[in-house]
């Protein structure tokens, strides 16, 4: 009995359940990894032929559909905020950017982080595919950054945009009162931690369109500083306040709220220093547009559009950056072309009122070759010459270079020169910096006034000169032309009395035969 119970207790254990090997329950290492390749090869034809077969829009709609069918039984909203909104910027979107910025936790897996060269600290954004949760007034809000891919014409352009989630019961609230709390942080933010910024065309082209690039604008040139008759800064540091402060009487009087300055004069004569000030005294970014890049009136546009607010859109030296066919000259396709109409249409025509708080700068050293359609007002509404430098110009300058302030013993010798010499900006500039000691930079400076006047003087001599040349040549040509014609008036008379003596001739012989026949 007892090696009886003790075979039925044996064969009743538990440990008599399992097989003897553990081969027929689990399978090799070789069968499981060609069980997952085989799987795996699968969905990758499968997610090939999905790809192949339906194309990328119909996709998004099933995605979307899918993600709104969770969501509905989820009991989730979603609010999706591209990054732009048609062939504008979406201004909800940097706005989200900025203030997500400040929501960094060590929570988050993946960060982009940053520092420009004169920047205070590190600046961290959300890296693509990165979650980050927000509260307010009690409620949890979830915040995704996505970023995909769209292949348009083999060209390959990056879209990005932020999905926020968060429970149905609490819509109105997060579109009511959350989202602008949001663009009300950004902007303080922006103010706190604003940079002038100057914007330049990227080396390529992202998809169908251009890039603006930009770094920090660190141009120390202030009004200040800059080197100009003070009347004619008076009156445009007057007429920038008159623009900023008129943004309702722009829109009651039916006109953008731009201003054009078109600036001209010889080289180094402050143009570029005077568009730095501007932007320094406003806290305006500058865009600075080379002509020469844009190909068509469609690529300028794209451009233009992605120019913000508070901005000075700078065109340096129109007359030769690029040959621009005239509005009489549209050809066939002339989208396909950059020409002048398509400039002259954004900066006064429909395209005009996308953006507000602009100004427009234009720079030429040679203001007549323009086309007069680009400087009637309300394109170029302000016209400035900038020309060679003055006695007040030297003082600015010898202030900011060598800390005169007030009188020196020459400068009554300069001023003289000065006014009868053609010296810009620039040239004082150059000079009074090769010395450190004031006396030594003054006298230096005057010594080159000096010689420059030297120089103009024999060049005057030489055209002078060459005019008297000129002018005696031309009496020669006119001394001789008269000679030509006495003599010719000579030749004829002479022809004349010859030919009147033939017939003469021949009248006496017609005479004689008559008295022969009778």
């Amino acid at each position: 009995m007892l090696s009886c119970k003790a075979s039925n207790h044996s064969s009743s254990s538990p440990f008599n359940k399992f097989p003897k090997s553990f081969s027929t329950i689990f399978p090799s290492a070789t069968s499981a990894f060609t069980t997952y390749a085989s799987i795996s090869a699968s969905l990758m034809l499968l997610r090939s032929i999905f790809n192949d077969l339906i194309p990328y829009p119909l996709r998004k709609h099933i995605f979307s559909a899918i993600s709104s069918l969770f969501c509905f039984f989820s009991g989730k909203q979603t609010i999706i905020i591209d990054q732009s909104d048609g062939m504008e910027p979406n201004h909800v979107f940097n706005a989200t950017e900025l203030y997500l910025s400040t929501k960094i936790n060590p929570n988050i897996k993946r960060l982009k982080v940053s520092k420009r060269i004169k920047d205070k600290g590190l600046s961290f954004k959300l890296d693509k595919g990165q979650r980050i949760t927000d509260s307010f007034s009690g409620v949890e809000l979830k915040w995704r950054h996505v970023c995909y891919e769209v292949e348009q014409k083999g060209n390959v352009t990056e879209k990005r945009y932020f999905m926020l989630r968060f429970k149905k019961n609490n819509g109105d609230l997060v579109m009511n009162s959350y989202l602008p709390f949001v663009l009300k942080s950004a902007e303080m933010i922006e103010n706190e931690m604003r940079v002038l910024k100057i914007h330049t065309l990227g080396n390529v082209r992202y998809g169908l369109k251009f890039k603006w690039e930009s770094i920090k604008l660190e141009h120390p040139s202030t009004f200040e500083t800059l080197a100009l008759d003070p009347e004619l800064k008076t009156m445009i540091v007057d007429d920038l306040n008159r623009f900023i402060r008129r943004k309702e009487f722009y829109r009651k009087v039916g006109r953008s709220w731009k201003r054009g300055y078109l600036l001209y004069g010889p080289p180094g004569t402050g143009k570029s220093s005077l568009v730095a000030a501007m932007a320094n005294y406003l806290k305006f970014d500058i865009y600075d547009l080379q002509l020469e890049n844009i190909k068509s009136d469609s690529d300028l546009r794209r451009l233009l559009l992605d120019i913000g607010n508070r901005s000075i859109l700078v065109i340096e030296d129109i007359d030769c950056t690029v040959n621009l066919p005239d509005r009489g000259h549209r050809r066939h396709g002339q989208d396909k072309q950059l020409t002048l109409s398509g400039l002259l249409n954004f900066v006064d025509g429909l395209w005009s009122s996308c953006g507000d708080e602009r100004i427009i700068v234009l720079t030429t050293n040679h203001k007549h070759r323009l086309d007069p359609a680009l400087l009637r007002p309300g394109r170029m509404d302000l016209h400035i010459h900038l020309s060679y430098c003055g006695m007040h110009a030297f003082k600015v300058l010898a202030a900011n270079y060598l800390g005169i302030e007030g009188e020196h013993r020459l400068f009554g010798e300069i001023e003289v020169l000065l006014g009868a010499t053609k010296v810009t900006p620039a040239q004082v500039a150059e000079e009074l910096m090769k010395d450190e000691d004031v006396d030594v930079a003054v006298e230096g400076f005057l010594s080159f006034l000096k010689q420059r006047k030297m120089e103009e003087d024999e060049l005057e001599k030489d055209e002078a000169s060459k005019k008297a040349e000129v002018k005696e040549s031309r009496e020669l040509k006119i001394e001789h032309k008269y000679f030509e014609k006495d003599e010719a008036s000579k030749k004829a008379e002479v022809k004349e009395s010859q030919e009147l003596k033939i017939e003469h001739k021949y009248l006496e012989k017609d005479e004689a035969s008559k008295k022969t026949k009778f």
